[in-house]
């Protein structure tokens, strides 16, 4: 059974009613990033960081997996999909994926600020004071600017397995992430979907751009790979 690696970014939960990560003024609603998505900011103002992830995971428990996410799903039938995702939400294992990596962390997860293993499912809000079983301040469990990202190595061995790699809703301007596609085998299919492509068509032997929104770009991909 061939294999299927799946990047998706921002653009994949959009139509879930997610906003992107950042608009273009760099904002992240209405945030500096590095206010509410660095060890700086948190260090700076923890009440600040720990509301502004609380209004996410609220608005994530208010969504819903989009025709995009459940199209994946399907595709699970002819092919051994693999989903590295940019994305904190749970939208592709509500949907039904299987095989979900999130190389950014997770926002129903939480950890302490003192041992990364230490980490609890948490669909509430989380609290100044409330704290891990070694007695430390809980954290959201997501990977901010300047902190390693854990789950790099995984993802590049998945990636280093593709006989398709389909890139979805992401600019390939975030590193480490963007830095994925530099590791598919040498004759592996790429299909590359968002309403702005920001691609070089000449860059890959095997590539086919599809300039439309998650929606409508996995449908065509689903007839493409049939």
């Amino acid at each position: 059974m061939k294999q299927i690696v799946v990047l998706t970014g921002a653009g994949m939960s959009a139509e879930s009613g997610l906003k992107t990560f950042r608009d273009a003024n760099g904002l992240w609603e209405g945030h500096d990033v590095m206010e509410v998505a660095s060890p700086e900011g948190w260090y700076k103002n923890k009440e600040l960081v720990l509301e502004f992830y609380n209004q996410r995971r609220r608005q994530l428990l208010e969504v819903k997996p989009n025709i995009a996410h459940k199209l994946l799903v399907d595709i699970e039938k002819k092919y051994k999909v693999h989903i590295v995702t940019q994305n904190v939400d749970d939208l592709h294992e509500r949907a039904g994926s299987k095989n979900v990596l999130h190389l950014h962390g997770e926002l129903f997860k939480v950890k302490s600020v003192a041992n990364d293993s230490l980490v609890y499912e948490w669909k509430k809000n989380l609290n100044i004071g409330d704290t891990a079983e070694d007695g430390n301040q809980l954290r959201p469990d997501i990977v901010w600017f300047g902190e390693a990202v854990p789950m790099l190595d995984q993802a590049i061995e998945i990636t280093k397995k593709a006989d398709i790699l389909v890139i979805i809703g992401t600019s390939m301007q975030v590193y480490p992430a963007a830095s994925l596609i530099h590791y598919i085998p040498m004759n592996t299919s790429v299909y590359f979907i968002d309403p702005k492509p920001n691609i070089n068509e000449n860059s890959y032997v095997n590539l086919t751009v599809i300039p439309e929104k998650a929606s409508i770009g996995v449908e065509k991909l689903v007839k493409l790979l049939n």
